[in-house]
């Protein structure tokens, strides 16, 4: 919602007005100078919206005011070119109107246009959030970085690495949305205040790695060429794309990291495939740069992939990981019920190269079981099972 300065107005001010922690209000207007608002400029006041009212007969701003239970001076401050001595049967004025439940997280099949409506709404209604574009899919669709938090510490969340485990993108939304919301209305999530969180810790989530991918299992073939001659192609000449793993070439993008990947890919596809296979190098493939990229530049303290299935949380790599892995595995355990696994035969992927670059916790967590793709049925557990690790591994 957007409000404009009156004279004498300032953020201390609209923090109190609102009931919003004034750190939120800060970051919402990072181009503005706080201790010297002009009159007329457009501040954001996150987690509320305008709706509209209409005048009824009788009404005053006062009466108005106590029917709705809503500050007199929120109703003057949008509402300025209205002269509340004045009012008309009929007449519309707006109403701000706190937020307080999910408007903005979608369900169903969850693609890379829907993600880009939810998170279009997400960073209208609460824009302390800060998104970007780290880099683009083959097909040139963005992929895109939520930033949430002001700490030192960096953690980072993604999904959607592989293409039928997309479960994982609202997953990570639904959290985004969640965690805004209880920052802005300064309610608890598990018993747990979340502004403290937002002080110490700069949180870094990627949606959607493969958005191309993802498109694919849930829309069926692309209509551009030559990719859909390609994918069917690599997928024998068959539609049915749901047990399809890696990006719109044939690679899978969790393969393609410099961490025992020659190794990997002895053992792997040497072709594209719609599965597994690594590709002809390390990095070849956009969106895996592009997640490199970010992580080569974010000095991140510990990272965690989403994928599904199976309830288990790898956890280590060659023996590089650092000690407090496996303290911050177990915790993750005792929140989730998942089964903490140190090492497997299977390698290349970003936890794997995240632990070999820095030494530090990565993390690659199966949400869910069954086969892949899971269906949306199972969301509900599977998004408590995951918003346990993701506090827990902001806390720790």
């Amino acid at each position: 919602m957007e409000v404009r300065v009156r004279q004498g107005d300032n953020v201390w001010y609209y923090s109190q007005l609102f009931q919003i922690p004034l750190q939120l209000l800060l970051d919402s207007n990072r181009g503005s100078n706080p201790t010297a608002l002009m009159v007329g400029a457009v501040i954001r006041i996150p987690g509320y919206v305008l709706n509209r009212y209409t005048v009824q007969t009788g009404d005053t701003f006062w009466s108005i005011s106590r029917k709705l239970s809503i500050p007199i001076d929120q109703l003057f401050l949008v509402n300025q070119q209205v002269n509340p001595n004045f009012l008309q049967v009929g007449q519309a004025l707006f109403m701000p109107s706190r937020i307080t439940n999910k408007r903005f997280v979608q369900t169903g099949g969850y693609d890379s246009t829907v993600l880009t409506t939810d998170l279009d709404q997400l960073t209208e209604a609460y824009p302390f959030i800060r998104r970007r574009v780290i880099g683009t899919s083959v097909m040139g669709k963005p992929i895109e970085e939520i930033r949430i938090g002001n700490g030192s510490k960096r953690v980072h969340f993604n999904g959607s690495f592989h293409a039928h485990e997309w479960i994982t993108t609202p997953v990570l939304v639904e959290f985004i949305n969640d965690y805004a919301l209880a920052l802005t209305n300064q309610t608890p999530i598990r018993g747990l205040s979340m502004l403290p969180y937002y002080n110490d810790v700069e949180l870094s989530i990627v949606p959607m790695v493969n958005p191309d991918g993802v498109d694919l299992v849930i829309n069926g073939l692309p209509t551009s060429e030559p990719y859909r001659s390609e994918v069917l192609e690599i997928n024998d000449g068959s539609t049915d794309f749901s047990g399809w793993r890696a990006n719109i070439r044939g690679v899978d993008l969790n393969n393609q990291y410099p961490a025992k990947w020659e190794q990997e890919a002895s053992l792997k596809p040497s072709q594209p495939s719609p599965r597994d296979y690594p590709g002809r190098a390390p990095l070849t493939e956009p969106e895996a740069i592009a997640i490199a990229c970010l992580t080569l530049d974010s000095d991140f303290s510990r990272v965690l992939a989403f994928h599904t299935q199976g309830q288990v949380i790898f956890w280590g790599f060659e023996g590089l990981e650092p000690p407090e892995s496996e303290v911050i595995v177990n915790k993750f355990a005792r929140v989730s019920g998942f089964r903490p696994i140190q090492y497997t035969d299977s390698y290349a992927g970003y936890k794997d190269w995240f632990i070999k670059q820095w030494r530090r916790p990565g993390f690659t967590v199966e949400l869910g079981l069954g086969t892949n793709p899971l269906p949306f049925s199972d969301y509900p557990q599977i998004y408590e099972d995951a918003v346990g690790i993701m506090l827990a591994s902001m806390y720790m």
